[in-house]
C-alpha cells in the first residue's frame, strides 16, 4: 500500500488528442498569442472538453504551438473532440491545425512542486501520430482506430494509411479520419514522399531506442514543467451506484415492487450530502446489460462502489438480499439477507441505506438520518399503485409519445392517496402529474391547476420541510404559472435537502432557459449529466438548448451520445439525422433515416409521422406526405404545445401539391377543432397562435393577425424565451401569408438576432416561407443564418 510520500505509479490508459498549429513558428509573437487564445477558446467550448472537465476526467498539457488533451472515460472522446474542433475551425480559416489521437499508458508523477502530474509512453506515441499529419488531418493510431471501428458511426470514416517508421525508430500504423465536412482526405505528405524512415538496422535500432528513451524522459520533464493538473483521475471514494434489483417473484407485478425497493434505497442514499450517488435513470440502463462487468459500470458512472440486490415477494412475506461491492477490485464489502413480513419492507430499505452510509464512512447528519428512516406508507397496496404510477410518469418524461398516459398515472395516484391519506410522496407525484397534464395541453384549464394545488397542499400538510415537497412546489410554480422567482425560492431548499438529486438542477436549468439566461441554463443542464450521465432526458434537453442557440456541432455530439444509449429509439435517431436539415438545409440524412426506420419496422411509421411530414413538405414530396399522413394519429403534428390537428397537416400537404379545394376543406376542419380548444381555454396562447395560422391559410386576414398578436400578448418572449419566440415566428408566417411582407420581415429580423427555433434549413426549405422567397431582404436574412462553409 503506497504512502502519501510514495504515490502509486501504476499506469492508466489515457485517450489522448494532440493538437498543433501548422505554420506557428512563422507568425509574429503577438499573432501567436492571439491565435492560441482563439484556439484555446474553441477547444474549451467543445462538448467533450466541458463534460470531461466537469467530471474531473481531463488533463491539459500546453505545448507552445498547441496542446495535448488526456481523456480517461472512452476512446471516443478524443475523436469526438477533434471533430467538434474541426467543425468550429471552419469559420476560422486562418487557424490551420493538425490533430493526432492515440490510446496508451500514462502515469501520475509527482513534480518538484509536490503536485501530481502526468507522463508516459502514450503521450510520445500521440505526438508521433500528430507529426505525420498536415493541416486539417485527424490521424489516429491503429490501436485507437480498432477500438472505434466497433462503432458504426466512426467505422465508415476510418481510412487505413498503412505502417510507417517515424522518428526514433518507432513503427506506427496510421489511420486517417475524414468525411465530407471534417478532416483532410489527402494522403499526408510524409507518407507520399517517403519521408518516413526505413526500418533501421540492429545497431541503428539500439541507438534509436536510447534516443527514444531520452526523448520520453525529456517529454515527461517538459510535462512536469508545464502541465496543469485539472483533476484527480481516481474514482471518488464515497461514491455508489444502486443497480436495478432483480425480482425473483413469479408474478409480473412484483417487478414494479423490486424497482420500488431499489428506488427507495437510492433515494435515501441521495439525501446524504457526503455521498456521490448516481441517479436512477443512469443505473436502470444496466437492467438489460448483464454482460457488463462491475469495472465497466464503475468507469461509465464514475463511482467506486456498486450495490446489487434481489427481491422475492411471496404472499405477506418478502426476502431482500443486498451486497455492496468495490468495483475496482470486485471485492464484497458487505452483504445481508432480510426475511421479513411484507409490511417491514420499508424498514429493510432504511437499514440497507444506513449500512451503506456506514460502510463508506460517510458523514450522516441527524436530519439526514431522520429523512432516511421515514416510511413512505403503511399500506402496501397503496405503495403498489404509487410505484406503477411513478413508472408511467418516468416513461412519459423520457418519451413524450406516451404523454397521453399521464391521466392514468394521476388516477393511480388518486387511488393510492385515497387508500392512505398520509402518503406524502404520492401527493407530491400527484401534483406533478396534474401539472404535466396542464403544461402539455392535455387539459390546459384552471380546474386542472386546482387539482395540482390541492395535491400540493396535502403534501405540505404532511411534510412541509421535506425536499420532495419543495421540489414539487417549484415544479407547480414553473409548469403551472411560469412564476420563476417563486420556483427558484423552492429550489434553493430542495437542492439543500436533496444534494444528489439532479432534478432541482434540471428545473433551475429550465427556468434560466425560459428567462433567456442561456449560459447559466446550459451549465446547469451539463451539471445534470454529471450526476446522471446516461439520462436520455438530460441529453435531449441539452440538445434542445444547442438547437435553439444554433450550436449545431455540439447538438450533433450530444445526440450522438444519446443515440449510443438508445440506438433503437426512432424519434431520437431522426432528431439526430435532422440536425443537417436545420443547420445546412440538407435533407439527405433525415430522408435516409426515415426510409431505414420504416423499412425495418413499418409499425414505427406512426411514431415518426410528425417528423416524416415535415421532411416531405421540405422536399415537396407529395407521395411521402401521403404515406406520412396515412400513419399519423388524429393528434396531428404538434410543435411544443401548439395544437395542430392532423387536418392541419393534411391542409399543408394539399397546399404544397396545389390542391386548393383539398387544402380549404382540411384547414376548415382544423379550424373547427382548434377553435373549440380556444373557447375552452381562453388564456391558451399556443391555441390562439395555431388558430391564427389556420385563419391565415384560409385567407381570413384580419382574424389571423388578431389571433397571432393575441398569442404574443398572452405569452411574450420576455416571459418564455422558448415558446414566446415560437409564437413570434408564427406571427411572421401569418404576416407573410396575408400579404403583410414588411411586418413579416421586421419580425424575422428580430428572430434572426435571438436564440429560437428558426433555422437556415427552415427558411430555405419549409413551405411556410414560400411567399417571401423572391424577396431580396428575406434572402439576405436567410444568408445571415447560413453555415459559414456554404
Amino acid at each position: 500500500m503506497p504512502t502519501d510520500s510514495e504515490p502509486d505509479l501504476k499506469p492508466e490508459i489515457g485517450h489522448i488528442l494532440s493538437i498543433d498549429v501548422v505554420g506557428y513558428s512563422k507568425l509574429l509573437v503577438d499573432e501567436q498569442i492571439a491565435l492560441m487564445k482563439q484556439l484555446n477558446h474553441i477547444v474549451r467550448e467543445t462538448t467533450c472538453f466541458r463534460a470531461a472537465d466537469t467530471e474531473g476526467k481531463l488533463i491539459c498539457l500546453p505545448t507552445g504551438d498547441g496542446m495535448v488533451l488526456l481523456f480517461f472515460q472512452s476512446p471516443e472522446q478524443p475523436l469526438r473532440c477533434a471533430v467538434e474542433i474541426s467543425q468550429a475551425l471552419q469559420s476560422h480559416p486562418d487557424i490551420r491545425v493538425r490533430m493526432g489521437a492515440h490510446s496508451g499508458p500514462v502515469n501520475e508523477i509527482e513534480d518538484v512542486t509536490g503536485q501530481m502530474n502526468v507522463a508516459g509512453a502514450g503521450l510520445n506515441v500521440a505526438q508521433r501520430v500528430l507529426d505525420c499529419g498536415d493541416a486539417g488531418h485527424i490521424l489516429l493510431s491503429k490501436r485507437l482506430a480498432d477500438d472505434l471501428a466497433e462503432y458504426g458511426q466512426w467505422r465508415r470514416h476510418l481510412h487505413d494509411l498503412g505502417e510507417c517508421v517515424v522518428k526514433h525508430g518507432l513503427k506506427l500504423h496510421l489511420v486517417n479520419f475524414y468525411h465530407d465536412s471534417v478532416g483532410n482526405s489527402e494522403r499526408p505528405e510524409k507518407l507520399k514522399n517517403g519521408a518516413c524512415a526505413p526500418t533501421p538496422s540492429n545497431n541503428s535500432r539500439r541507438r534509436h531506442w536510447w534516443i527514444a528513451a531520452l526523448f520520453i524522459i525529456a517529454l515527461a520533464g517538459a510535462a512536469l514543467m508545464f502541465v496543469r493538473r485539472e483533476a484527480s483521475i481516481k474514482l471518488p471514494r464515497k461514491s455508489v451506484a444502486v443497480l436495478p434489483f432483480q425480482s425473483l417473484s413469479d408474478e409480473h407485478r412484483d417487478a414494479y415492487f423490486a424497482d420500488g425497493v431499489q428506488d427507495e434505497i437510492l433515494t435515501a442514499l441521495a439525501k446524504v450530502a457526503d455521498l456521490k450517488v448516481i441517479s436512477r435513470t443512469s443505473v436502470m440502463k444496466y437492467r438489460q446489460s448483464p454482460s457488463l462487468n462491475l469495472r465497466q459500470i464503475a468507469e461509465a458512472l464514475r463511482v467506486r462502489y456498486v450495490l446489487e440486490g434481489s427481491v422475492q415477494r411471496v404472499a405477506n412475506n418478502v426476502r431482500v438480499s443486498a451486497q455492496l461491492l468495490d468495483a475496482t477490485t470486485d471485492a464484497q464489502i458487505w452483504a445481508e439477507h432480510y426475511d421479513r413480513q411484507l409490511s417491514d419492507v420499508f424498514a429493510i430499505q432504511s437499514e440497507i441505506a444506513e449500512k451503506i452510509v456506514s460502510q463508506l464512512q460517510a458523514k450522516l447528519t441527524p436530519e439526514e438520518k431522520a429523512a432516511i428512516e421515514v416510511r413512505p406508507t403503511d399500506d402496501i397496496q397503496a405503495y403498489d399503485l404509487y410505484v406503477k404510477a411513478k413508472a408511467i410518469i418516468d416513461r412519459v418524461i423520457y418519451d413524450s409519445s406516451h404523454i397521453e398516459d399521464l391521466p392514468k398515472a394521476a388516477r393511480l395516484l388518486e387511488e393510492a392517496t385515497a387508500r392512505d391519506p398520509h402518503f406524502f410522496l404520492a401527493f407530491c407525484k400527484l401534483a406533478y402529474a396534474h401539472d404535466q397534464i396542464y403544461f402539455n395541453s392535455l387539459d390546459h384549464t384552471p380546474e386542472r391547476l386546482a387539482l395540482a394545488q390541492a395535491a400540493l397542499d396535502n403534501a405540505q400538510r404532511l411534510q412541509p420541510d421535506a425536499g420532495e415537497y419543495h421540489l414539487a412546489a417549484a415544479a407547480h410554480y414553473y409548469f403551472g404559472y411560469l412564476e420563476y422567482d417563486r420556483a427558484r425560492q423552492e429550489l434553493v431548499i430542495a437542492q439543500r435537502k436533496m444534494p444528489n438529486d439532479p432534478y432541482p438542477i434540471l428545473l433551475l436549468g429550465y427556468i434560466d432557459r425560459r428567462q433567456g439566461r442561456w449560459k447559466e441554463s446550459t451549465a446547469e443542464l451539463e451539471k445534470t449529466i454529471e450526476l446522471d450521465p446516461r439520462n436520455l432526458l438530460f441529453l435531449k434537453q441539452l440538445a434542445l438548448s444547442y438547437n435553439i442557440l444554433r450550436r449545431y456541432p455540439e447538438m450533433k455530439a450530444i445526440l450522438d451520445r444519446a443515440v449510443a444509449l438508445a440506438p433503437n429509439d426512432p424519434n431520437l435517431v431522426l432528431q439526430r439525422a435532422g440536425v443537417d436539415l436545420e443547420w445546412r438545409a440538407d435533407t439527405k440524412p433525415l430522408h435516409e433515416a426515415v426510409d431505414r426506420i420504416v423499412m425495418q419496422n413499418p409499425a414505427n411509421a406512426a411514431t415518426i409521422a410528425d417528423q416524416w411530414i415535415t421532411l416531405a413538405l421540405c422536399e415537396n414530396d407529395a407521395e411521402a406526405a401521403k404515406k406520412a399522413l396515412a400513419s399519423m394519429s388524429e393528434q396531428g403534428c404538434q410543435e411544443e404545445d401548439l395544437p395542430y390537428p392532423k387536418s392541419w397537416c393534411e391542409g399543408l400537404a394539399a397546399r404544397n401539391r396545389k390542391d386548393t379545394a383539398g387544402a380549404q376543406a382540411a384547414f376548415t376542419s382544423a379550424r373547427a377543432q382548434v377553435a373549440r380548444i380556444v373557447s375552452q381555454q381562453p388564456d391558451f396562447a399556443a391555441g390562439f397562435s395555431a388558430l391564427g395560422m389556420i385563419d391565415a391559410a384560409l385567407g381570413n386576414k384580419e382574424d389571423a393577425i388578431s389571433e397571432g398578436r393575441k398569442a404574443v400578448e398572452l405569452l411574450p418572449a420576455s416571459k418564455d424565451a422558448i415558446r414566446g419566440p415560437l409564437l413570434l415566428q408564427n406571427l411572421a408566417i401569418i404576416y407573410a401569408w396575408t400579404g403583410e411582407t414588411d411586418f413579416a420581415l421586421a419580425q424575422l429580423r428580430d428572430l434572426v438576432s435571438r436564440p429560437c427555433y428558426l433555422s437556415y434549413g427552415q427558411l430555405r426549405l419549409h413551405p411556410y416561407w414560400e411567399p417571401l422567397r423572391k424577396n431580396e431582404a428575406f434572402n439576405k436574412l436567410v444568408a445571415e443564418l447560413a453555415p459559414k462553409d456554404q
